[in-house]
This record gives structure tokens, C-alpha cells and sequence, in this order.
């Protein structure tokens, strides 16, 4: 059983490949700090070390929400400003163009919310900016929806953003989803941001459409949070810690079974209205919290 998980950073720390993805060394990890938070980045440039890790080549930044969830003082403008900080550093390619914001997942399954949570914090501009250009001429046009799931609309996500980009045009997407993780510490606790684009659901053994610049034709970065981890997981990585092997017990789990923590929905609230803010105030760099919270209100 591999060891499963969305973050590029556990894949390379724990995962199977991460001795031989080590030796071939076509990567680079900086650690820095920002803002208070911790940020781990890491870049992928050889296709070798993408199959060890089972991860695309391109630039995954993890920020640790420490500080947030010790509730310290000012901490939520904090993590605004550092996680918009990131999102800038990555969209830089992309230009000033019209961008296209998407919430993937299940707004009624709440580990699986954070995706349209999140775009209900989002400004969408490009009515104001073509209807409006006398007040909203020097904004960035963002068109922001939250597409739900198959099993809900009967049309993939993808599909939908598919004609989306037609009409809209953006010059790059974002789209922000739940992510399985591999440890419990990091439930909840940090955010990835990647140019490389997403596979909805590949976390958990039920992989969607592909969004990327591949499939899309123009950047797709990735916002995610981690809000599951795979019981397979957890108990597999606690039995090699422990030196034990061939546990019958395991067996049960050959169906996925996902974990995730008792305080779930407020957790997800929190790290949406996080990512949420900062999407905005990465398009709108004259944008402060207090900004949004006035568009908002």
C-alpha cells in the first residue's frame, strides 16, 4: 500500500519514492519564514523525481498555519498577507488578464467544503469592470464559481470550466479544493499553493478531470487544504514506526476509510475565509483585510 497523500512535501518526507527522488536530486526545497508563518517550497524540475513522488513538475509552496490555530494576535491579516504574498509570486506569469476563481467539492459534505466555501469570499469584478469601468476601470476583472459535483449536477467540474473559459477568457484559474494529507498533524493545518493544477478527488481514490494549463490551455494554480487523511495510512505509517508487520488488523482496511477531525466545520470556515481573502487581495494588491471586509459586508 502507497503511501497516500495530496502535499508535495509529505510525498518527498515519507512517501515511498522519496529515497530514490533524494539521489536524483532534480529538485529544490528552501524553507523560509513569512508574515510569521513557515513556508516550505519546493520545485520539481525533472520528470524522474515527478514519477518517484507521483507529484507534476512545478512549484509547490506549503504554508503552515501554526499561528493561526494558536489564535495569536493579528494572525488572521497574517496569514492573509503571506498566503496572497505566494499566490502573487505564482500568477506573476500570467500577466494582469481576467481571472477565473473555482471552489471544487461538496458544500454539504463538509470536509469536502472548502472549495465553495472559499469563493463565497471572493469579489467577483468582471460585471463591475465592463458595466461599471467609470469606478472599477483599474480592477482586475475575477469571475468566481463553485461548480458543485457530478453527483449533484451530472456534469463534471471540469466540463463546466471548460465552457466557462470559453466565455470568460481568463488568463489564468484558481482553483481551490480539499486535499487528503498523510499525518493528522497537518489536518487543517497548512495550505498548498501549486502552479502544476489539480486532479479533483484523486486524494481519496476518486480522481476527476484533470485541471490544468494542459487541459484548461491557460496557468492553473492550485489552492488546497488538507481536511482527510486515509485510515490505511495512518495505520500503516504507526506500524512501521512501531516495527511491526503482516497485522491482520489492517486487512479492514482494504476499503478507504477517511479520517478526519471532530472540529471539522470550523476548521474549514477558517482556512476558507483565510483563502478567500487572500485570493482577493493577490488580484487587488491595493486591497487590505479591512478592504474586503467592507466589499464583503
Amino acid at each position: 500500500m502507497g503511501y497516500r497523500t495530496d502535499l508535495a512535501v509529505e510525498a518527498m518526507d515519507y512517501g515511498a519514492g522519496r529515497q530514490a527522488a533524494r539521489q536524483m536530486r532534480g529538485f529544490t526545497r528552501t524553507e523560509e519564514e513569512t508574515e510569521g508563518f513557515s513556508v516550505t517550497k519546493l520545485v520539481i524540475h525533472t520528470e524522474e523525481v515527478a514519477q518517484a513522488l507521483e507529484k507534476p513538475c512545478g512549484t509547490y509552496a506549503t504554508l503552515g498555519l501554526g499561528a493561526l490555530i494558536r489564535r495569536e494576535e493579528d494572525a488572521f491579516p497574517r496569514a492573509c498577507h503571506a498566503l496572497s504574498r505566494l499566490l502573487r509570486e505564482l500568477l506573476s506569469p500570467a500577466g494582469e488578464g481576467p481571472v477565473l476563481v473555482t471552489g471544487l467539492g461538496n458544500r454539504s459534505i463538509t470536509p469536502d467544503a472548502v472549495g465553495p466555501l472559499a469563493v463565497g469570499y471572493v469579489i467577483a469584478t468582471r460585471h463591475l469592470v465592463s458595466h461599471v469601468p467609470e469606478h472599477f476601470a483599474g480592477w482586475r476583472a475575477v469571475s468566481a464559481v463553485a461548480p458543485g459535483v457530478l453527483g449533484q449536477t451530472g456534469v463534471e467540474a471540469g466540463e463546466l470550466l471548460h465552457g466557462l473559459r470559453d466565455a470568460v477568457a481568463p488568463s489564468a484559474v484558481i482553483a481551490v479544493d480539499a486535499l487528503a494529507t498523510g499525518r493528522l498533524s497537518n489536518l487543517s493545518r497548512t495550505i498548498q499553493v501549486t502552479d502544476t493544477g489539480i486532479i479533483p478527488g484523486s486524494g481519496v481514490g476518486n480522481a476527476r478531470n484533470e485541471l490544468s494549463r494542459r487541459t484548461l490551455g491557460v496557468p492553473v494554480i492550485a489552492v488546497g487544504v488538507p481536511t482527510v487523511v486515509d485510515g490505511a495510512t495512518i495505520a500503516h505509517e504507526i506500524c512501521e514506526q512501531a516495527g511491526v508487520s503482516g497485522c491482520e488488523a489492517l486487512d479492514d482496511l482494504a476499503r478507504p476509510v477517511l479520517v478526519t477531525s471532530r472540529d471539522i466545520d470550523r476548521e474549514a470556515a477558517d482556512v476558507a475565509r483565510v483563502i478567500g481573502y487572500s485570493i482577493n487581495m493577490a488580484l487587488h494588491p491595493q486591497m487590505s483585510v479591512e478592504d474586503v471586509d467592507l466589499y464583503l459586508s
